[in-house]
Order: structure tokens, then C-alpha cells, then sequence
């Protein structure tokens, strides 16, 4: 199948972390929600709509990928959003062509021959009578929130699709305990230190390639660390936490979602948050994931442009990329903290950090592009990368919209 993975016009619902990327490279469980639609799908080759002003981005990262493109074949469109379930698979594997999934206002899918470039295009389809709309039931991520809580049972479906059966490279050193080893799977070139423990009782774990485990470090399950991460000496993961490749954490995480590239080194408790790429918190910071009357948390929507209700009473930070915060902070719950934002100080961070801001909570002020660039750059090259011009005009841009 020639399956392509399309943003719909929801994208604003995943701000600030789908300001640097699309819905469908969200992570949540082992995989990321593009890459699980294309396992369920067997696709042929990754094409994807995102919205316009990542294209040049995804283009550049990804030169082998259809970006935006108008492909002259017969294409399954699938929302990136979709929540799969066997009959949904089946539904949209035995699709006609010129045919279109509909759940009331909400496309799931779209079979079609004419070239289509965009989801707008999707949407002016659809309005034609030539396509044929067929009314399903079915589900869709909504918000952070949602993928943060969805993490645990993904994390077990995942493992049971993808890892259960591959090759394990479960050897360890004495000094480490494996609680219910059958759950945990291992890849090449892990490092597990003396005291490690790994409880997989309650879900599996899974550690990708070369990532390492120090000492007396405690996870678990479900629990997926990805590849090239190092889980620091002492730290403690808890269940739900899927941590993606290239990071750096310590201290206590407990359902949470960290992208890639990004480092949490010290003492200090993470909790139901969803932190992007090359984020940096400083020793002994804390975040709530609870009220104090427990109640839902509220949290600030940038499509609603005010705080909604996440609808669940465990809801920590969202933090998107390249944020950085500094030692002894206190980050309260529900609070959501914009692009590029650099926080320091006493001052509790509280509900909502504006894109680039700069400062104590209570005294921001605008983040310099120029000053902001100069640490980007300085962070990707510790990692052997570079700041692309793409990725440049993308921050460009956010500085003007604003949040």
C-alpha cells in the first residue's frame, strides 16, 4: 500500500511541541504515530502533509521522504491522529478507491487516485461527488494530554507488535536483578551497571541500542528507553515513561514522554509531561502533576488561546524544544512552556511561558533571536549537528506569529 500520513487542521491542538515538528513524529508508547500507521499499513515508502511552514524542515531531514507532494498513484490518505484499533485496519485496508472514512466532521481516511498535495486538498475531495463518504466509528488523539495518558497501554502494544518476538540481547553483569525477564527486551550494545533493577511485573521494558543504565538505577514497567540514552546513576523511572534516543535522565520520572536529544541529569521529579528535543532541566527542579484539591488540571491551549480542562487530575508540563531551565526551579502543574524559552529563578513557573521568553517567571522578557540561535547552535554541535537554515526561519518565523 501507498499510504500517506496527513496533519489535519488540528495541529494548533499539539502546540508548542508540533511547532517544530508534525502530529505524526508525536511519540507515544515505543513508536512514534507515524511510524505505527505505517507498520499497521505495511507502507511502501514514508510521504507525509505537514503543515507548510515545516515542509523545508522535513524536506531537509528527511530527503528520501514525500513531503507535500503530489503522488500520481492510487494513495490511502490516513489521519496522523488516528487511534488504530483491528477493525479500523481492516476498514481502510479494504477501502474502494475514490472512497472516503468520515467519523461526523473528522476525516480518517481517503482513497484516492487524483494527486493531492495537502490536506486542504484532501478536504476539497471529499466536497466532490465523485468520492463516496462512509460513516465509521473511531477515535482520535486530541491533545498532549490524551498522548501522555495513552503512553502506558502503547508502550505494552508496541512491545507486543514489534519486540516480543525480535532478537534479545538479554545478558547482563551480577549485581543486576531482571523481575520477569520474559517482558523485558534488550538491544545490541546495552549497558546495565551493577545495582541495576529492571521490574517488568506490571509491563515490559524495553531499551533500545546502545543505551547504557548506570547504577542502582530502578525502572518500571512499561518503560521504553531509546537508543544512545543514558539513564543516570540513582534515577528512578516509573511506569509510563518513554524516553526517546540520545537522552540524558536522572532523578524521578514518572509518566512521561521525552522526545529525543534532550536531558534531565539530576535529582528533581518529572511527572505526566511531555518534553521535546534538546530541552535541558537543571539540577533539583521539580514539577506538580497533581492539585492540591485534586481537581482536573487546567492547561494553556494555544488553539483556544486560554486554559482548558485536560479533562484528567495528573497532568504535569509540556516543554517544548530547545526550553531550558535552571537549577531549583519549581514548575506547576498543568504549566506549558513555549519554544525556545530560557527560565531560571525562584519565581514558581506557573500556567503558561510564552515562546522565547527570557527571565523569571515573574519578570519575563523576549528571548533575542540572535542570543537564542547562538545556544541552538552550541547545543546540536555538542552533539555533532548542525542548526539548518531550514530550522533557522522556522524559529524566524515563530518569533513573529507570536504565541
Amino acid at each position: 500500500m501507498f499510504l500517506n500520513v496527513f496533519d489535519d487542521n488540528n495541529t494548533s491542538h499539539f502546540y508548542p511541541i508540533c511547532h517544530t515538528r508534525s502530529i505524526g513524529d508525536l511519540r507515544c508508547g515505543i513508536l512514534k504515530l507515524r511510524q505505527s500507521l505505517e507498520h499497521a499499513f505495511d507502507a511502501d515508502a514514508t510521504s507525509v502533509f505537514v503543515e507548510p511552514a515545516l515542509a523545508d524542515i522535513y524536506r531537509e531531514r528527511h530527503p528520501d521522504w514525500n513531503v507535500n507532494l503530489a503522488v500520481k498513484q492510487d494513495v490511502t490518505h490516513v489521519n496522523s491522529r488516528l487511534i488504530l484499533n483491528t477493525m479500523l485496519v481492516d476498514q481502510i485496508k479494504s477501502m474502494k478507491q475514490e472512497s472516503c472514512l468520515v467519523c461526523e466532521d473528522t476525516i480518517v481516511a481517503l482513497r484516492s487516485s487524483k494527486p493531492v498535495s495537502s490536506f486542504s486538498e484532501i478536504q476539497a475531495t471529499l466536497a466532490t461527488d465523485k468520492v463516496v463518504p462512509i460513516t465509521v466509528a473511531a477515535t482520535f488523539y486530541r491533545s498532549l494530554s490524551e498522548i501522555i495518558h495513552a503512553n502506558p497501554q502503547r508502550i505494552l502494544a508496541d512491545f507486543e507488535e514489534h519486540f516480543y518476538d525480535q532478537e534479545n540481547y538479554l545478558e547482563t553483569e551480577p549485581g543486576v536483578t531482571l523481575l520477569h525477564p520474559y517482558n523485558i527486551w534488550l538491544g545490541e550494545g546495552v549497558v546495565l551497571k551493577p545495582g541495576v533493577v529492571l521490574d517488568a511485573s506490571d509491563g515490559p521494558i524495553v531499551i533500545d541500542c546502545e543505551a547504557q543504565v548506570m547504577h542502582n538505577s530502578v525502572i518500571l514497567g512499561p518503560v521504553y528507553i531509546g537508543k544512545k540514552s543514558i539513564i543516570k546513576v540513582g534515577a528512578k523511572i516509573y511506569h509510563g515513561t518513554s524516553i526517546g534516543p540520545v537522552c540524558k535522565v536522572g532523578g524521578e520520572v514518572e509518566g512521561s514522554i521525552i522526545q529525543a536529544y534532550s536531558n534531565k541529569q539530576h535529582d528533581g521529579f518529572l511527572g505526566h509531561s511531555y518534553l521535546g528535543e534538546w530541552v535541558n532541566i537543571g539540577a533539583d527542579t521539580n514539577n506538580s502533576d497533581l492539585k492540591n484539591n485534586y481537581k482536573n488540571v487546567f492547561y494553556h491551549s494555544y488553539a483556544e488561546a486560554q486554559k482548558v480542562d485536560s479533562g484528567t487530575q495528573f497532568l504535569g508540563a509540556v516543554i517544548a524544544d530547545h526550553v531550558k531551565i535552571g537549577i531549583n526551579c519549581s514548575i506547576n502543574t498543568g504549566c506549558v512552556i513555549g519554544t525556545g524559552s530560557n527560565i531560571y529563578g525562584s519565581d514558581l513557573i506557573s500556567d503558561f511561558i510564552p515562546d522565547f521568553s527570557w527571565g523569571m517567571a515573574q519578570q519575563l522578557s523576549k528571548y533575542r533571536i540572535e542570543a537564542f540561535m547562538q545556544t541552538a547552535e552550541a547545543v546540536k554541535a555538542r552533539r555533532g549537528l548542525q542548526l539548518s537554515s531550514a530550522e533557522r526561519s522556522l524559529f524566524i518565523g515563530l518569533t513573529s506569529q507570536g504565541s
